[in-house]
């Protein structure tokens, strides 16, 4: 009797599954309820720091144009109202040669459906780095750096006696500390960090797997990337110099460059105009290679004539046998930069919202550096 009772019939149904105690499932109720009215309440208090009717909550203007200035430059207009760079408060110009630039931005304005998402960079990325060519400008032409406030400054309210649209600032760095982080950027240069030619680590299966049936080895795709692009610069850029990996076999401390070779970059570097400086800055914090932003930068200014048989250049009969060739832009920076995430991102799979977006993202920011550094002059 006892056995019988104890064990159960195999053939018989399964028993009910287990019910919560009532006062367990109103507690947790309770606490959603709890939760939920503590979001509302956060939601109500940030709508009510902001008064009905303001001009952050609602895009003022109504159309957004590109005008001609007395002097020649495009200038950008909310309405009657224009785009101003801060901190100087006086009105954006963009070079007469640069009407695609002008239009991006006004396109950029056009999109924003709120004078609050003014305040958002990445809402107005070609306004920010137009922004901050133009506060190296005049730094230039004062021959001193110019206010570095970080101070966020809002398009003003279609009631204001202010007619200006002020964009974000941007960081505000002097020209000094902009090519300072730049060379720092050349120490860890992602172009010229290679993977070791044997690792204790690496598992062979792997790399003979499906995906590398070439048996090319992640080393060996490092320096066929880096090759033409390094190849480039000390030919047509810095000619003479020597760029060495920043990564000795088997370490992972990185090394500097020769201090010829820092020299030579930093007096380029120097020596380049406020809208290519502005480019080199984003292009090199997208990339995080120096070698990639100056190749990018090369290829597409109008200023530094290497498109056009200049300053060592590609010269008019090279330019004829190299028009089938594809101009190094934005697909070839970002493939670039991104080899070694392709490679991991390749044998273990992306994660998503993450890798696809990075992706996007550093197409987006060399877009801009091209729109910035391009125009009909070159």
């Amino acid at each position: 009797m006892f056995a019988a009772s104890r064990f159960r019939d195999p053939t018989s149904p399964p028993p009910s599954a287990p019910l919560p105690a009532a006062s367990q499932y109103g507690q947790r109720v309770d606490r959603r309820r709890r939760q939920a009215e503590l979001l509302k309440r956060g939601q109500d208090l940030r709508a009510s720091q902001m008064r009905p009717g303001s001009a952050m909550k609602k895009r003022f203007w109504k159309d957004v144009t590109v005008q001609t200035s007395p002097e020649g430059e495009y200038t950008i207009h909310l309405d009657k109202r224009p785009v101003r760079a801060p901190p100087s408060k006086e009105v954006l110009p963009i070079p007469a040669s640069k009407p695609h630039l002008a239009t991006a931005i006004a396109l950029e304005w056009d999109l924003l459906v709120s004078a609050q998402q003014a305040l958002k960079q990445h809402l107005i990325p070609l306004t920010s780095i137009a922004s901050r060519a133009y506060h190296l400008m005049l730094e230039d032409k004062q021959g001193l750096p110019t206010s570095t406030s970080s101070t966020s400054n809002a398009p003003e309210s279609q009631d204001s006696n202010n007619d200006s649209s002020t964009p974000q600032s941007s960081s505000g760095e002097s020209r000094p500390e902009i090519i300072d982080m730049i060379m720092r950027y050349l120490d860890t240069d992602t172009l010229l960090c290679w993977a070791p030619a044997q690792s204790p680590h690496s598992l062979p299966a792997l790399e003979t797997s499906t995906t590398r049936s070439s048996g090319t080895t992640l080393r060996n795709l490092q320096i066929a990337t880096a090759k033409p692009i390094t190849s480039y610069l000390t030919t047509h850029v810095w000619p003479g110099v020597e760029i060495t990996p920043v990564l000795d076999d088997g370490s992972i401390v990185p090394r500097s460059q020769p201090e010829g070779t820092r020299h030579v970059i930093r007096g380029w570097i120097s020596g380049l105009p406020a809208w290519e400086l502005a480019a080199l800055e984003r292009a090199v914090l997208a990339t995080k290679s120096v070698c990639i932003a100056v190749r990018l930068v090369c290829e597409w200014s109008e200023s530094l004539g290497f498109r056009n048989g200049v300053d060592g250049g590609v010269g008019h009969e090279q330019m004829k046998d190299k028009k089938k060739k594809t101009r190094f832009g934005v697909e070839e920076a970002a493939e670039a930069c991104s080899l070694e995430v392709r490679w991991q991102t390749g044998m273990w799979g992306e994660v998503e919202d993450s890798h696809d977006v990075a992706n996007e993202d550093v197409r987006r920011q060399l877009g801009s550096v091209i729109l910035v550094v391009s125009g009909t002059g070159g």
